[in-house]
């Protein structure tokens, strides 16, 4: 039985993804609803690796390209509805914005710090996303996830392990939906919440440039930042990647860079702070698929 979404052999990745840089895809498939993708998967060989793509925020793909199936979600999946006063259910394609935006309508306060993680819902469930203070396992009921063998579950908060920045959910596993619950508060409040945080992250961070976000997680007792900043790196170059002057655990392409020189300026910046402080900044963005031959 054929699927339903899209399937596109050798589809170009770089267009997909902040960096605008990296390989293809062997297959991308956007799946038309959660029934679609659990077949898909069902009937794909199990030895074919399978990640999903959400916003490509937080990603850096290797310029040799991505073998298996890259999955990602489309507009049947980016809905979100209230389930009660203080509850949203949210499809796994939806965005950190959309979310808190549809919270701040109904009433619902304690999601204003999606407004700041730039991904979907099933990228910030999968890492534990957070950002001022906040993260998701605060937030998050349960998710619907399609496990790699096609089988369907659902995950309670304490079923995903969360840790900084991680979770256990399993590799080729997607979250296509979650439920959050919040607080009840005013949409004015949370409208003036939501307005701090992207004042304060427009202030700090090179929104406007091709990055990856957040490159390494922050160390306990540390920034990572500041780390790097202290490790001499701040406007650190190496081919058309650089370490932003703005915010230093933001890596930018000036314009022709490779995910290649991406990656080994921030293998070099991880030399520079070992150096420099005795600490091994762990990456944070996640980097896939294979370098380019020759």
């Amino acid at each position: 039985m054929s699927p339903r979404g899209r399937l596109t052999p050798q589809a170009p990745l770089a267009p997909l993804v902040w960096f605008k840089t990296g390989g293809a895809a062997q297959w991308l498939f956007e799946p038309a609803d959660a029934d679609d993708l659990a077949d898909y998967l069902r009937t794909l060989a199990p030895n074919v690796p399978v990640m999903a793509l959400g916003l490509g925020s937080n990603l850096i793909v290797r310029d040799g390209g991505v073998p298996g199936v890259v999955v990602r979600l489309g507009k049947s999946f980016a809905g979100v509805r209230a389930v009660d006063a203080v509850t949203l259910d949210c499809g796994g394609g939806a965005s950190g914005v959309l979310v808190s935006s549809s919270a701040r309508d109904q009433g619902i306060a304690g999601l204003e710090f999606l407004r700041s993680i730039p991904g979907t819902v099933g990228g910030f469930v999968r890492m534990n996303g957070g950002a001022y203070g906040r993260e998701v396992r605060d937030v998050l009921v349960d998710c619907n996830v399609v496990l790699r063998s096609g089988e369907a579950v659902t995950l309670s908060c304490a079923d995903l392990g969360y840790a900084y920045r991680h979770s256990d959910l399993a590799e080729g596993a997607i979250v296509v939906a979650a439920r959050f619950r919040g607080v009840p508060g005013e949409p004015a409040a949370i409208q003036a919440e939501m307005d701090r945080i992207a004042a304060a992250r427009e202030a700090s961070q090179p929104l406007r440039t091709r990055t990856g976000g957040s490159t390494f997680k922050n160390p306990p007792g540390h920034k990572a930042w500041e780390l790097v900043d202290r490790a001499g790196c701040r406007g650190l170059a190496l081919g058309g990647a650089q370490v932003s002057e703005k915010h230093t655990n933001f890596l930018i392409n000036t314009g022709d860079a490779t995910s290649a020189e991406i990656e080994a300026l921030g293998e070099l910046v991880r030399d520079k702070v070992r150096a420099m402080n005795g600490v091994d900044l762990q990456w944070e963005i996640k980097r896939v698929g294979n370098q380019a031959s020759g």
